[in-house]
């Protein structure tokens, strides 16, 4: 726990986790995640019928637990990960308790997957199979490489339509970035924002609350969430409650209605091979290179924080390219 953080006015253990979670503004998905995963290991540590606190659980039993995962559950590599830190996080920002022995649980490593990547010509095949906003931000995501909850979160003050650009916020890894707005974009990204300020106006004049916005800016400036240039570009045609706050607001679009639509697109394009949302970023960054585009930029544009992961584009490209030949060929190419 950091030594300025306030104390904990929760009495049940989970209610700490979260209170301590909002207090560290990591996201929801963050939190519903980790109390899963704490739950899970409280529940499977008293499976004889000895139900214990966390503090009187040691090391044994979080190797004991973290060993199960990996040869009954047989979870992947990631998954795995994703339990040990919510431990870690339980331990250090909730109990405050100082347990250097779990900082040596070993972590499983991820195997490194060869990125599924799709042609220009099943790009247009994919994005002829889409309509409304949804084709929209799939162009975007192919357009500038940006992930599916980027694309989600954008706010009309991070479309510049004077310079071209689009600025991705709060990206993974917590850092900010530029990328290009595609001009073929911009009449149809105009037309977006005009739907979304009616629905912006829509919502002012029914006094509904304002849309979500970062906690240190609403509580210097409570009213910021109520103006046009925090509001989404991509908003929810319905209102949801805030699971935090208890306000029902009006939301951005939710990831699958994208990944829904994408699907149905793959079908009816007759395309062959896995393609998700993420597709159309390694696609992105797949093509840019084959143009000749200098591997920095696409790091830049990626938001990769080390080369070494951008350079797994260029490793299948020498390979796509014919830079090496089979020995089948050159046997077969020899005349009888």
């Amino acid at each position: 726990m950091k030594p300025d953080a306030p104390p904990l006015h929760s009495a049940r253990l989970l209610d700490q986790l979260r209170e301590r979670i909002r207090y560290l503004h990591y996201s929801l998905s963050t939190e519903q995640v980790y109390v899963y995963w704490v739950r899970f290991f409280i529940r499977w540590s008293g499976r004889g019928g000895s139900m214990r606190h966390p503090r009187d659980i040691g090391a044994p039993g979080v190797e004991a637990f973290l060993t199960m995962l990996a040869t009954e559950r047989k979870v992947s590599a990631s998954t795995h990960n994703q339990a040990l830190s919510a431990l870690l996080f339980l331990y250090r920002h909730a109990l405050d308790v100082d347990l250097p022995w779990l900082n040596d649980v070993n972590r499983p490593t991820q195997k490194r997957r060869i990125p599924s990547m799709l042609t220009k010509d099943e790009v247009a095949g994919l994005l002829a199979h889409m309509d409304g906003p949804a084709a929209l931000m799939a162009r975007l995501l192919y357009g500038t490489g940006m992930r599916l909850m980027e694309c989600m979160r954008l706010r009309i003050k991070d479309v510049d339509f004077d310079r071209h650009v689009i600025i991705v916020r709060d990206a993974k890894g917590g850092k900010d970035r530029v990328v290009m707005l595609p001009r073929s974009l911009a009449a149809p990204l105009r037309l977006q924002l005009l739907a979304a300020r009616s629905q912006w106006e829509h919502d002012r004049q029914a006094q509904r609350g304002g849309v979500e916005v970062p906690h240190a800016l609403d509580s210097k400036y409570p009213q910021v969430g109520y103006t046009w240039a925090w509001f989404w570009l991509f908003p929810s045609p319905t209102l949801s409650v805030d699971p935090r706050s208890g306000v029902e607001r009006r939301h951005h679009l939710y990831e699958d209605r994208v990944q829904r639509a994408l699907k149905k697109a793959v079908a009816l394009a007759g395309i062959a091979k896995p393609v998700s949302v993420h597709t159309l970023r390694h696609s992105f960054a797949t093509h840019l290179l084959q143009s000749g585009t200098d591997i920095r930029t696409v790091q830049e544009l990626l938001g990769h924080s080390d080369v070494s992961t951008t350079m797994i584009y260029t490793h299948v490209l020498k390979v796509a390219a014919g830079g090496t030949s089979s020995p089948l060929d050159a046997l077969l190419a020899q005349p009888p």
